[in-house]
């Protein structure tokens, strides 16, 4: 048996720091544009306060849970099932900003799309982990274990949300890597991607935008290249140590959603130089304890649960910040801990927790 350790000082503190520092920019990012829709400062603030409670308070419940009591076939295919249910019902709920992402009762609301990503997770270690050794057989491994990640990629992107389809098959693909899977068998995944999503940002008219502004944003500044010149000024404009907390002036109704997708930007603008690098710092050392809880694993279950949450955590990471510094086109992907938006953040918080409960089993 594992010989259980303490709590993993740097995951866990790094991870409460984020949270502490999504919730004062959210605030930053926010009062303002809160104040003049909602008439309160602090609309988004409390909101995003009461999901980082609940979502530290079930870290700390689930680092204390067992995560191979995790391993049943109950739980696997139930959270499977549930997940598809919800992706399938958003399409016959009311649109939210021309989407069909949110499920709503009453004041909550949530993504399904945010559990698409642990669901997957799950069912990636738990089918995974007792077929290493027929990696490579793609008739009875390979193609049941990608079903479910292409089942909710497609319905994910029918929302649409191009982005998170991108994450859940990034995620797939990261713990089919580790599994073992030839590099070869990638190749092959990806011939019959590239003409799908050559459709999807070529021959979708805003998506093509996108495109065409991110290759060019300067070509309409005052139309489809406006948001992205806009972030970039931000990040320009705070140099090394910013202008302040609360002083940046990109968020006042220049940033698109400066709260959630552009909050990156904010973080820039008012924390300069300093405080970008040290969120991708926090980042980095979220990445490194998590790919060691992972190595150090004693059983292949862990080892993929911990790859999947941790290239959950990173890849949506990578893709915010690169879509900020304009190194990528304009995709709707919170940046995880600092994003307003409670499902994100509870699930990620969530996922953490078990992540940490790797940590101390591992040898």
């Amino acid at each position: 048996m594992a010989k259980r350790v303490g709590i993993d000082k740097w995951l866990f503190g790094s991870t409460v720091l984020l949270v502490v520092i999504g919730v004062v920019m959210v605030f930053s990012a926010s009062a303002v544009m809160a104040s003049e829709r909602f008439g309160s400062a602090y609309y988004f603030l409390l909101r995003q306060l009461g999901w980082a409670v609940a979502g530290l308070v079930a870290m700390a419940l689930i680092m204390r849970f067992d995560y191979r009591r995790l391993k049943r076939p109950a739980i696997v295919f139930s959270l499977l099932a549930v997940t598809t249910l919800l992706l399938l019902a958003v399409f016959f709920l009311d649109r939210s900003h021309n989407t069909h992402r949110w499920v709503r009762l009453g004041a909550l609301s949530f993504q399904p799309s945010e559990l698409a990503k642990p669901a997957l997770i799950l069912f990636l270690a738990f089918f995974l982990e007792s077929r290493t050794k027929s990696i490579d057989d793609w008739r009875h491994t390979l193609l049941p274990a990608v079903i479910p990640a292409v089942l909710f990629a497609g319905l994910i992107v029918k929302q649409p949300d191009l982005g998170t389809a991108l994450v859940c098959l990034g995620i797939t693909a990261a713990i089919l890597y580790v599994a073992g899977m030839r590099l070869r068998y990638f190749g092959y995944a990806l011939l019959p991607m590239l003409p799908v999503l050559y459709y999807l940002l070529f021959h979708v008219g805003w998506r093509r935008d996108r495109m065409l502004t991110f290759l060019d944003p300067w070509s309409d500044p005052q139309g489809r290249g406006f948001h992205v010149i806009q972030s970039l000024i931000a990040v320009g404009t705070g140099g090394v140590t910013g202008m302040g907390l609360m002083e940046g002036k990109q968020k006042l109704f220049y940033l698109p959603e400066p709260h959630t997708d552009f909050i990156y930007a904010v973080v820039s603008e008012e924390l300069g130089l300093i405080g970008a690098v040290l969120l991708v710092a926090l980042f980095s050392i979220v990445a490194w304890r998590g790919f060691r809880a992972a190595f150090r694993s004693r059983d292949l279950f862990g080892r993929y649960l911990a790859i999947g949450i941790t290239a959950m955590i990173v890849v949506q990471a990578f893709f915010n910040i690169s879509v900020v510094l304009a190194l990528l086109p304009t995709k709707g992907i919170p940046l995880p801990f600092i994003s307003y938006g409670g499902s994100s953040l509870f699930v990620m918080l969530a996922s953490v927790g078990v992540l940490l409960n790797i940590s101390q089993q591992a040898e």
